[in-house]
């Protein structure tokens, strides 16, 4: 395939894959299909699930008399909801089309969007958090599992970054939409501005799902015969691209074949990188919320609602582009483990200062307070790194890379639902005094466990893969079978089936 397994990674040497003709215009539709969709569901549902932020500092607290931790408790309902639907939503997509399961839960998740604006109380906003978590649980996991399907080692990070940072991209334009809502919209018809930002997203959101209907292509062996955009040639091109790199086709997910996922240590070690990542950097949510608690010497918020909903979106474009500069990055020197320990030490920069600040605010510059908060953004793009490295470690393993996104993503809305209150609880803005120090732990813990599954690949997994692709084996096995895909054929020949 033309990797070398190097002391410091994976590098591209000798037979290089160089695209046909073919395949380049089928990544150039691809991109411009599938990724322009995913990236604009992806803004449009980051937008649905923080805008809950943005109408709680620009008039929604007050309509509602939200004077305890509500915030925090709008967070832990949608988060109950997402945990919920997160891994059968994985499931479910191995058995309904994903074109048609994850556009039929945008249409919905859209609908109940728009009837925030109808709220008059926080009960009516815990039962719609919930509900909407529930339909949004599919859609980031299930694309990036779409993603693992139809691109390669050398175009996936890339791709996944782009769609990644698609979440900073809505937050920067739920910022940039409550401030022209509030100048434009607010009051007409006697309808406050918070609420016309529900009523707007939910027009984006079901018009949005209704074109994935169309626009997502299923899987190369099983492709959409709506997705017109994409031939039948096309698809086998793509088929036939996943067995130069090693990839299985995607089948079924059976009770037997999760049992065999679920039993592996690495389904379930990189999630737990995949949760510390998250709580290092956990901290970004609440900018806007710091923003607009600080106060001058007489007690005056030093920042107004337009700029406490306006700064946040530079912080979330030092995301966008670090997400870029790293995903290419990773793609074409083919380092994963490297960027997620440079990661792991920037992370520790604003750990550092924020928790002095929140202990000694009078004499640790508030200057210093920002420049941490738009340095911790840097830090946003661990995930796609470590999903990249997922989708290398376990090549023919379409099972359990499915369950290893489903459980990250599960795991980390897990804890922040338990931790919300107790770490960065919205009455005790802006200091967090638990909730900065539980971060830098987290961003340090990070670290050493990236060096150690790098370890562990080395002594267990690597090898296994030497071996695959020494025997000339391209593992294409259904779910059905139950047949461990990480245990080398002269193996399983003599042993059986085994688990990693």
């Amino acid at each position: 395939m033309g990797w070398k397994e190097t002391a410091l990674g994976r590098s591209i040497v000798g037979k290089k894959h160089v695209r046909t003709p073919e395949e380049t215009a089928l990544v150039r539709r691809l991109d411009l299909v599938l990724m322009v969709f995913g990236f604009a569901s992806q803004v449009i549902k980051y937008l649905d699930q923080t805008n809950i932020n943005n109408a709680y500092i620009s008039g929604m607290k007050e309509d509602l008399s939200l004077f305890g931790n509500e915030l925090n408790l709008f967070t832990t309902f949608f988060n109950v909801g997402y945990i919920i639907m997160l891994i059968p939503s994985q499931i479910i997509m191995t058995y309904v089309r994903p074109s048609i399961w994850l556009s039929g839960m945008e249409v919905a998740w859209g609908i109940l969007t728009g009837l925030f604006a109808t709220v008059h109380n926080a009960q009516q906003v815990y039962a719609l958090r919930f509900f909407v978590g529930l339909l949004e649980a599919g859609c980031w996991p299930g694309m990036m599992t779409l993603f693992m399907y139809w691109y390669t080692p050398t175009e996936i990070a890339k791709r996944m970054a782009i769609y990644h940072s698609a979440r900073e991209c809505g937050a920067m334009m739920s910022g940039a939409l409550q401030v022209a809502i509030l100048h434009t919209l607010d009051g007409a018809r006697g309808i406050a501005g918070w609420r016309w930002l529900f009523v707007v997203n939910s027009l984006m959101t079901v018009v949005l799902g209704a074109i994935g209907f169309f626009a997502i292509p299923d899987s190369p062996n099983d492709p959409n015969p709506l997705a017109k955009w994409l031939s039948k040639e096309q698809a086998r091109l793509a088929d036939k691209r996943l067995d130069q790199y090693g990839r299985a086709k995607p089948g079924k997910i059976t009770l037997q074949s999760a049992k065999r996922s679920l039993s592996k240590w690495v389904v379930w070690f990189i999630p737990l990188i995949f949760w510390c990542a998250g709580l290092a950097v956990a901290g970004n949510s609440f900018f806007g919320v710091f923003l607009k608690s600080l106060k001058d010497a007489q007690g005056k918020p030093i920042w107004s609602v337009d700029a406490a909903n306006s700064i946040p979106i530079g912080a979330s474009a030092v995301t966008v582009v670090t997400l870029w500069i790293w995903g290419t990055v990773s793609d074409i020197f083919q380092i994963r483990w490297q960027l997620l320990v440079l990661e792991s030490v920037i992370a520790t920069i604003p750990g550092i200062i924020m928790t002095v600040w929140t202990r000694a605010p009078l004499t640790t510059p508030l200057s210093a307070a920002y420049a941490s908060f738009f340095i911790s953004f840097m830090c946003g793009g661990g995930s796609i790194l470590l999903l990249s490295w997922a989708s290398d470690l376990l090549p023919n393993d379409p099972d359990s890379r499915s369950f290893i996104v489903s459980l990250c993503v599960t795991g980390i809305y897990s804890i922040q639902t338990g931790a919300q209150v107790g770490m960065w609880p919205a009455k005790e803005a802006p200091y967090f005094f638990a909730g900065w120090p539980t971060s830098l732990t987290f961003a340090i813990v990070h670290g050493i466990l990236v060096l150690i599954l790098r370890y562990l690949d080395g002594k267990y997994l690597r090898p296994k893969r030497a071996d695959h692709e020494s025997a000339g084996v391209v593992a294409i096995v259904h779910s059905q079978s139950g047949e461990d895909l990480d245990t080398p054929p002269n193996e399983k020949s003599s042993a059986g089936v085994k688990s990693s």
